[in-house]
């Protein structure tokens, strides 16, 4: 019987991304990324080089996925708002990126898959700094530090779902609460992003 590559690979892939983001790079081992994919460790090396090369690939196959599920398709008002909702959106269903993230933060160095998250993120900064000169958003911000902020406004309840409880006094289970933060997500990015002039 041929031996399921493909199949092997993505058990490995998958139980990595279980393993790191509950652990982190360092309290992860190679070995407890096998016995949960039930493979043997040997395939992993074989397969991906070693634990520092799949961590890349899992956080980078990962960000690969978030850009592809959160596109800002247009530059208005409607669609900074849209972007923040398809944003929190994605963080909900996937807390396992954000605990990716700041486990990428907390154990320093260089940032994994570094030139194409930069130019990822470069990219979106200057269609936010168009979109100022257009006048469709308040050229009074700083369009990097606007991207930023519309990105923690939208990831940040599921980064730390404990300070959202304590503050709130609803988990992220409840569903009307979880509508209610989306909708203000979307409204406070329209909000922080028009320009004072058309402030309503």
């Amino acid at each position: 019987m041929a031996w399921d590559t493909e199949g092997t690979r993505r058990r490995l892939r998958d139980a990595a991304l279980i393993e790191f983001a509950a652990r982190g790079f360092d309290g992860t081992t190679v070995g407890s990324i096998a016995a949960r994919a039930g493979v043997n460790k040997e395939r992993l090396y074989s397969y991906f080089g070693d634990k520092r090369a799949l961590w890349e690939l899992v956080l980078s196959t990962e960000l690969e996925r978030l850009a592809a599920a959160v596109g800002l398709t247009g530059v208005g008002l409607d669609d900074i708002g849209a972007f923040a909702g398809a944003t929190f959106d994605y963080h909900a269903v996937h807390p396992e990126l954000g605990r990716l993230l700041q486990w990428e933060g907390l154990q320093g160095g260089p940032a994994a898959d570094l030139d194409a998250r930069s130019t990822h993120y470069r990219e979106k900064v200057e269609r936010f700094a168009r979109a100022q000169r257009d006048g469709l958003l308040d050229p009074a911000l700083d369009p990097g530090h606007l991207v930023f902020a519309l990105i923690a406004l939208a990831a940040w309840w599921q980064t730390v779902p404990q300070l959202a409880e304590m503050i709130t006094g609803a988990g992220p289970d409840d569903e009307r609460e979880r509508a209610g933060r989306r909708r203000f997500v979307v409204e406070a990015a329209r909000r922080l992003a028009t320009p004072s002039t058309r402030q309503r």
